[in-house]
């Protein structure tokens, strides 16, 4: 049985799915069909149902409930992790200037802007721009601000770039709940035993995955391009943790408390 499986180039999904796509570990009667891509890409993916398997923003799969079922294995939440609004300038008062501000931000159904959203209910000059890109268009003057994801969190600084507000610091303090970023979704028709095996098959890739680290493998650094070894890790070691194992009571309460908190 052959299916379609999306996630990003990010080396926390490569990570997680090396094993899995690359003849790692046995899975059995399934063939796994990789398509790597940006995440506003993979969210607009899943609305549109294009994939079996696919990662996505916890934004985004409020709106493919009926559709998609939340795998229990393979999620990107944690304290610590959430995305960051930078700026080229420090900008004084900030809540009461954000409302005429241009803000690039890493896609409509991203996590992101839903946490920016969150923090700034009435920042409405946004901009959609591919994640990779923020930081050099706000370097460069093209915005003023940017809401930054991913490997970025650790090199902004290094350009100069201001923090302006840790988003997933605010929803924490606010919500005291870790931050749900990024889940794991299968196709509900696919029904309940297949969903287990997937959940199954996801914990052994990342099994291995841990076995063999800090040694990165070639498929996880051939995605990562320029990204530096060290940055690699860095990344890992902050979205790949124990709910990326498993949810669990307090990762599956944190995305009921987002549920809650869009409506």
């Amino acid at each position: 049985m052959e299916l379609t499986i999306g996630f990003s180039p990010c080396p926390n999904d490569t990570f997680i799915f090396d094993a899995l796509i690359n003849g790692g570990i046995d899975t059995g009667p399934f063939q796994f069909k990789p398509v790597l891509e940006d995440v506003q890409t993979l969210n607009e993916w899943a609305l549109q149902g294009k994939l079996d398997i696919t990662k996505l923003s916890y934004n985004a799969w409020f709106s493919v409930k009926n559709e998609y079922t939340l795998l229990q294995a393979g999620s990107a939440l944690g304290k610590g992790v959430g995305p960051l609004l930078i700026s080229r300038e420090h900008i004084p008062n900030i809540e009461e200037r954000i409302a005429s501000m241009d803000i690039a931000i890493p896609g409509w159904h991203t996590t992101a802007h839903m946490l920016l959203r969150f923090a700034f209910p009435y920042a409405e000059k946004k901009t959609p721009v591919v994640f990779s890109e923020i930081e050099q268009k706000v370097l460069s003057g093209a915005f003023p601000l940017g809401v930054i994801i991913h490997e970025n969190r650790f090199t902004y600084q290094e350009k100069g770039l201001h923090l302006v507000m840790d988003l997933g610091a605010h929803w924490e303090e606010q919500t005291g709940a870790p931050i749900p970023l990024g889940g794991i979704v299968a196709r509900t028709g696919l029904g309940p035993e297949i969903h287990a095996a997937l959940n199954k098959m996801i914990r052994e890739s990342l099994a291995l995955s841990w076995k063999s680290y800090p040694t990165l493998s070639p498929y996880v650094k051939e995605h990562a391009q320029e990204m530096e070894e060290k940055v690699m890790r860095q990344h890992i070691e902050l979205y790949v943790n124990n709910f990326t194992e498993d949810l669990g009571t307090e990762g599956n309460r944190a995305i009921e408390i987002m549920g809650r908190t869009m409506r």
